[in-house]
């Protein structure tokens, strides 16, 4: 599938936040309305950088409007990079990060051939993090797949969750988070496919970080999530 991509900027509050926008060219694959289904990737702790980019595009090749978006944007990133990070174990609902992401799903609705209707986010440690947050408080948002990230506090709230989608390395201490993730979605009753890898590092998805990519685990979490937001965004 032919896509273009392009670099893009948004109002959040009295913010504006950049991100890489990727899309398939010509008709969406629903027929009633000619519609693509939209997702929003979320970095890192690294950043918007081309291993980003590339998961956006690989989206987009496979149907969907992808928008990845800078958190860091415009902002001293080393200072955010803490303050996002600790405010996932204090404050992981309400976080300024949340409200970004927010304002970053509004924005990808506004944009056309993108179905209101059918959307989705993926994030990777920090990102996952904030994609469990997020699903928790936005009821836009169909379904998730968070790699390796943090859960909400207090965990009850992924009560409130859209189905979840999660890939997790045995050897990182997410694995255990994974699990009682798994656990809290069964309590509740949210549809979830959560899957720890035996193998596989923190940033196994990451082909962009030699020391941590798990190719093998790789190859197994992208079907795996491309058929779960599939069976739930059409």
């Amino acid at each position: 599938m032919t896509i273009s991509t392009q670099t893009v900027s948004f109002s959040s509050g009295k913010s504006t936040l950049e991100a890489y926008l990727a899309r398939p060219e010509g008709i969406g694959p629903f027929p009633a309305t000619g519609l693509f289904p939209g997702v929003v990737v979320i970095h890192e702790i690294f950043g918007l950088n081309d291993n980003i980019r590339d998961i956006a595009r690989r989206f987009a090749a496979e149907g969907y409007v992808a928008l990845a978006v800078d958190l860091f944007a415009g902002r001293n990133r080393v200072v955010c990079m803490f303050r996002f990070m600790g405010g996932l174990f204090t404050n992981s609902l309400n976080h300024r990060g949340i409200k970004d992401l927010k304002a970053a799903l509004t924005y990808l609705t506004q944009q056309p051939g993108v179905d209101a209707q059918r959307l989705g986010a993926i994030g990777f440690c920090m990102g996952g993090g904030f994609a469990i947050g997020w699903a928790c408080t936005d009821d836009r948002l169909k379904v998730i797949a968070p790699f390796y990230g943090m859960n909400p506090r207090p965990l009850e709230a992924v009560a409130r969750s859209c189905p979840v989608v999660g890939s997790y390395p045995e050897k990182d201490f997410t694995a255990g988070l994974g699990r009682k993730l798994d656990e809290a979605l069964d309590t509740y009753h949210i549809e979830h496919d959560i899957k720890v890898y035996p193998e596989a590092k923190h940033s196994f998805f990451n082909d962009q970080r030699p020391s941590n990519y798990n190719a093998e685990a790789s190859a197994d979490a992208w079907p795996r999530t491309l058929a779960f937001f599939k069976e739930r965004l059409g």
